[in-house]
């Protein structure tokens, strides 16, 4: 199914007609923002426009077609394919991840039971449908720096929010995986916290993620690494968005196992991160081989810099 298929089938039938224009453009389209008793937003290529009533988009906020609560209700329900309860563990998460990898964020009052667990989310009225955008080369500028002689380096992706970080730690997991001209094929192990790198649906991943790439999908890191480590013995692991002391902690055994590391994190600069407390023994004990620096300029994104264990620059 086409990418546009695959977003205009979030929809209930009553509603795909005033998607039409939208969907035309589904390969730039990033996101769908929806509120009750709001203006429909729409992201085009990093740029805002509003959903107009005629099914295009416009500038004009006064243009700009609202949803209404049974609207709402409506894709909900759709989407759980009329069984909201069979869905009730995807919706306390607050995401769901649909056919082809799209992730649609969902925002409401929020039912907690003792501990300040998350029991389920009601009165759903925040709705973010975020299309995923798989990239295939995505990667290829970096091959030759996370690599040295045929061995792969632990690597830790920086970036600011936005910067395309997942669709880059993809299609360097892919690469990794299926082998490249720098190295050979290796067993990846990816846990995918929030399904956004693999994309997966009932347990399969929507994007391509290599050959030799096993997936934990919505497991903690934690967790997750040392159980890939004692079942699936991979070469290598990856995860996104590195971002406490427990996080680092795993990755640190990950690495006294002997498999390889492949992870982000989000920061400004390499000074930016490696201030932050939790990185400080990894930092001192030169545990990543590559940092590399991502940013957004004009509003593309791209490499900015690399820089080796020794925080010397390898390119920039």
């Amino acid at each position: 199914m086409a990418r546009g298929e695959e977003i205009l089938h979030i929809f209930p039938d009553y509603m795909r007609d005033k998607w039409g224009g939208v969907i035309k453009q589904a390969e730039d389209l990033q996101e769908i923002r929806l509120r009750i008793g709001r203006e429909v937003i729409v992201i085009l290529q990093n740029e805002e426009w509003y959903l107009a009533e005629d099914g295009q988009v416009t500038k004009e906020r006064n243009d700009a077609c609202l949803i209404a609560e049974r609207d709402m209700e409506a894709i909900l329900n759709h989407i759980c394919e009329y069984s909201v309860y069979a869905f009730a563990d995807e919706i306390k998460q607050g995401f769901m991840t649909i056919p082809g990898g799209h992730r649609i964020g969902l925002a409401g009052q929020v039912i907690l039971q003792e501990g300040n667990i998350i029991r389920n989310i009601k009165h759903i009225s925040y709705m973010n449908i975020r299309v995923s955008h798989e990239i295939k080369g995505a990667a290829d500028m970096l091959l030759p720096y996370i690599y040295e002689e045929g061995r792969l380096f632990n690597s830790l992706l920086i970036s600011p929010p936005g910067c395309g970080k997942t669709t880059l730690l993809r299609d360097m997991i892919r690469q990794i995986s299926d082998g490249n001209s720098y190295g050979k094929g290796m067993a990846v192990g990816v846990v995918d916290e929030r399904s956004e790198i693999a994309g997966s649906y009932l347990g399969r991943p929507q994007n391509d993620v290599g050959i030799r790439t096993d997936i934990l999908d919505a497991c903690p890191k934690v967790l997750g690494m040392m159980m890939l480590i004692r079942s699936m013995s991979p070469q290598a692991v990856a995860v996104d968005e590195l971002g406490c002391e427990e996080d680092m902690k795993a990755v640190h055994q990950v690495m006294q196992c002997g498999s390889k590391v492949i992870a982000t994190i989000h920061g400004d600069s390499l000074e930016d991160v490696m201030n932050k407390s939790f990185l400080f023994d990894l930092k001192k004990n030169k545990s990543f081989g590559r940092y590399i620096l991502l940013e957004k300029v004009g509003g593309k994104c791209g490499v900015k810099a690399i820089y080796d264990r020794s925080f010397e620059l390898c390119y920039g």
